[in-house]
């Protein structure tokens, strides 16, 4: 079967599950079905913040509070995907013109393969990584031997919550934290592919990049033959590719502009709270066991926010290099006529491709690595300090991190560190 889009099956399963797929009969169902179940997880945790917000375990407090942040980021994505999914599909539907266009010659397809390919890598890799995650969280609660008859101990769940009814078996109790761990395992493969869908989109981005790329290098014919007429073709169908491109790159910032903002600042958030927990558990004679615990999700909080950085830069890297592409070519061996309209294509690919936060900063590796550099030199050199933290990381997304920095550079002995 001839494949006509880089998304493949199991990322296209994930989004009819979650009702994002467009054009389904169930949509709204599905739709609903999470956005209830997501709904009461975050009040049973509040339940449980409500009564347990005073108590000495500073640890699963804490740990509550990162898996509400954690809902809640969740709840985020889905919710801006229902408002754009008129854009989603019209996305989509442009991927899959852009695949039967490709259709056409033997170079263009194999450039819209590779790039498939590598989405395919990534997709499986961030499902098993997210189900590692999980399971490493949860599986030791699943098989944990509790007397559920013992009025005095809180039955331990996936997520730190407090249910509304009471439960009285043993079998109830497998039942429900069974289930949890389903719920929970889907959630992560949900927030995982919904990222993956951002590298996807970026790749196709590359893949059509790389398709214009080459057109460039063989606009110029090598004999001085009269080819004037099939030029003028190809550089018409350069233009065509190159504003369809353009608008592509638009559509997705609309659909991950805002996902990026909450993503980022609820992923600041966990962070603090997890290198927290990392400081406060070495006192503990359990360090390792929590510290296990909670290094799978501090790991699949810094992958989220690299997926996202990496498809910034990597619009950012292509855009630059259709520029060049476009200069090296020999436009000034053309015609004036001709050489006038690559000119065109040159000065409108000087305005570079991007990926925003909320419309703040562009999306690239130095916005990761600037970000999570200052939240780890934070949490070392004052642990107790979470809110300055993440407030301090939040304004320096959008006002200008670079100088928010240096306050963040000296600590109490006056000593400098250099990022």
């Amino acid at each position: 079967m001839t494949r006509n889009s880089t998304i493949n099956r199991t990322l296209k399963f994930i989004l009819c599950l979650f009702g994002i797929w467009p054009d389904m009969s169930c949509a709204i169902l599905c739709r609903t079905f999470w956005a209830i179940t997501a709904i009461i997880f975050i009040i049973c945790q509040y339940r449980y913040l409500s009564l347990y917000f005073r108590t000495d375990d500073i640890f699963e407090l804490v740990d509550c509070i990162s898996s509400f942040v954690w809902y809640f980021k969740l709840m985020g994505k889905l919710i801006f995907f229902s408002i754009n999914q008129r854009t989603l599909n019209e996305v989509l539907t442009m991927m899959t013109k852009d695949w039967k266009d490709c259709a056409k010659s033997d170079i263009e397809t194999r450039q819209a393969l590779s790039k498939a390919k590598i989405s395919d890598r990534v997709a499986n890799i961030v499902i098993v990584f997210q189900t590692i995650a999980v399971l490493s969280y949860g599986t030791g609660i699943v098989l944990a031997d509790v007397d559920v008859t013992d009025q005095t101990i809180r039955l331990p769940h996936i997520h730190k919550m407090d249910l509304p009814f009471h439960i009285s078996t043993q079998r109830m109790y497998r039942f429900i934290v069974a289930s949890e761990l389903i719920y929970v395992t889907m959630a992560g493969w949900c927030s995982g592919l919904l990222n993956v869908l951002l590298l996807t989109l970026s790749l196709h981005v590359g893949g059509q990049i790389d398709i214009v790329c080459y057109w460039l290098t063989k606009l110029v014919p090598e004999s001085n033959m009269k080819e004037t007429e099939s030029v003028d073709v190809t550089i018409y169908k350069i233009i065509q590719k190159h504003q369809k491109i353009i608008y592509f790159s638009k559509k997705i910032e609309k659909i991950y502009t805002f996902i990026a903002l909450i993503l980022f600042v609820t992923n600041m958030i966990m962070i603090c709270f997890l290198g927290f927990l990392f400081v406060t558990a070495l006192d503990n004679p359990d360090a390792m066991e929590k510290i296990a615990r909670s290094f799978s999700f501090f790991g699949v909080t810094n992958i989220e926010a690299f997926i996202f950085c990496y498809a910034g830069e990597y619009i950012i890297n292509k855009s630059d290099a259709l520029e060049l592409a476009a200069y090296n070519c020999a436009w000034y061996d053309l015609e004036p006529k001709l050489s006038r309209m690559v000119l065109f294509v040159i000065l409108r690919a000087q305005k570079q491709l991007t990926l925003t936060v909320g419309k703040m900063t562009n999306l690239s590796l130095q916005c990761f690595a600037t970000v999570r550099l200052c939240t780890i030199h934070k949490i070392i050199h004052d642990p107790n300090c979470i809110i300055f933290t993440t407030i301090m990381q939040s304004n320096s997304i959008g006002l200008g991190y670079n100088s928010l920095l240096n306050l963040n550079r000296k600590n109490d002995k006056g000593k400098s560190f250099t990022v």
